[in-house]
């Protein structure tokens, strides 16, 4: 029997995913638990409609990442920091304090966990740090570090 996944299960497939498998096992298992429905016309034909809006719906977000990448490559953040002799500085600026500083200067929310510091900023001068905004996107924001 041919089966729609409405959930993952495991060992058979993930959702969304066209499978066959035994009469028995589709309905003592997979159609009482709801995790899946029998693959005829009319579900296969919704199950075409749910894929083409879900792949519409991600290319609209990767579009809205794209631009909202180039608009955060064109901005240029700055952050003080304390420094001693010798432009030796007192702590470090991390991913947090990055996010502040973004959303102070140009109003930008974007999630910390976004940031990909290798390690927080000790040096004074300009770094470009990337901002993973989508799975194909990732955008360069230039950070420049000066002494308070």
């Amino acid at each position: 029997m041919r089966i729609i996944l409405i959930q993952d299960v495991k060992a058979l497939g993930k959702k969304g995913e066209l499978v066959n498998v035994s009469d028995g096992y589709a309905r003592n298992f997979i159609l009482p638990k709801k995790l899946g429905l029998e693959a005829n016309a009319k579900n296969l034909n919704d199950l075409k409609l749910q894929k083409a809006a879900e792949d519409k719906k991600q290319k609209e977000l990767l579009g809205e990442a794209k631009a909202f990448a180039e608009d955060l490559e064109s901005k240029k953040l700055e952050v003080k920091i304390k420094a001693g002799e010798g432009g030796r500085t007192f702590g470090s600026i991390s991913s947090k304090e990055i996010v502040v500083a973004l959303k102070a200067q140009y109003g930008l929310d974007i999630d910390k966990k976004k940031l990909h510091l290798q390690e927080p900023l000790k040096a004074i001068g300009t770094h470009t740090v990337p901002v993973k905004l989508h799975p194909q996107v990732t955008a360069k924001l230039q950070v420049k570090v000066s002494e308070q």
